[in-house]
């Protein structure tokens, strides 16, 4: 009795489970570029359906995505990023993200800017690569004010005169003008107050920062080749929506690009050269935080993303 008292003293107590948490970690990742800081903002998700990316049969997609095991029943889960750089005099945004133009699984990039330790107000000037929703609608809230006050929206002339023109508007599809409409309307609050400009490719939009014109997903698409000593990032935009499918097969398109011609042309010419020089790459669509290498593999290229740790300025 002694002996079945003290083990019942001794004997481990049951404890509850420790509750699920249900939430994911803030949407931000930082990396060092030489003396730059650069950190990739996560606005969300969108499901891309496989049937809108062209140049490759449903059987050719359906097995490049399953080599990458994404199950694409339900639409393939595509990340749409915005990259923040700070040089150290100026705070850059790279593309706002959807706001409320799109669905609720995006408009986080404010809350993730927040979250990795700034705040709107405190971007001097935002770069964008192209005037589609998923890339404009985070300028402005829903009754027409600037998201980030302080700031100076720079876009291609060759953007603007397509997306910014109703005249251009007036001339295409129905189906089309939404789009024109919600570039439209983010942009305006900027516009009346003086703070749109425009540049051409090859100009330095700011210090360090080269417009690279990357056409074809849009007229004026956009990348920005950034440079810290002997560091380089080229920020590539839409050159790239389905990493699973357009890595090892370029020449397919996706159903949003203006000239799907051109933009294969672009993106064959631009992993060349990124996997040729080496330097590091990131994508609005790669999966978060969408910075890598492009690797070559005989006639295709792969994706290769950052791996997670420190700071580093000699990355």
């Amino acid at each position: 009795m002694a002996l079945a008292s003290l083990s019942a003293l001794t004997a481990p107590v049951a404890h509850a489970a420790a509750p699920q948490q249900k939430v994911q970690v803030p949407g931000y990742y930082r990396m060092a570029l030489g003396t730059l800081e650069v950190t990739a903002l996560y606005d969300g998700y969108v499901d891309l359906a496989p049937k809108l990316l062209k140049g490759a049969s449903s059987r050719e997609v359906q097995k490049l995505l399953a080599r990458m095991f994404l199950e694409s029943s339900k639409g393939v889960q595509t990340a749409v990023n915005a990259y923040l750089v700070n040089t150290g005099e100026q705070l850059i945004l790279v593309d706002t993200g959807a706001a409320g133009c799109f669905g609720p699984t995006l408009g986080n990039v404010v809350a993730n800017l927040k979250a990795a330790g700034h705040q709107p107000e405190q971007v001097d000037a935002v770069l964008l690569t192209h005037l589609h929703a998923d890339h404009v609608c985070g300028l402005s809230t829903a009754d027409g004010k600037p998201v980030f006050s302080n700031a100076t929206v720079h876009v291609s002339q060759a953007e603007a005169d397509f997306w910014l023109s109703k005249e251009v508007m007036a001339s295409k599809p129905e189906g089309m003008k939404p789009f024109f409409e919600m570039a439209q309307k983010a942009v305006a609050p900027y516009q009346a107050a003086g703070k749109l400009k425009t540049f051409k490719a090859g100009d330095e939009v700011a210090k360090g920062i080269q417009a690279v014109a990357t056409p074809g997903h849009t007229p004026g698409h956009t990348s920005y080749l950034l440079g810290s000593g002997d560091k380089r990032l080229m920020m590539w935009g839409d050159i790239v929506h389905s990493h699973a499918t357009q890595f090892v097969k370029p020449e397919v398109a996706i159903e949003f690009d203006v000239d799907s011609t051109q933009a294969i042309r672009t993106r064959k010419a631009m992993f060349k050269e990124a996997a040729k020089q080496g330097y590091w790459v990131s994508g609005a669509h790669l999966p978060f935080p969408g910075i890598g290498h492009v690797g070559k593999d005989g006639k295709a290229f792969r994706w290769v993303p950052i791996e997670y740790g420190p700071l580093r300025s000699d990355r």
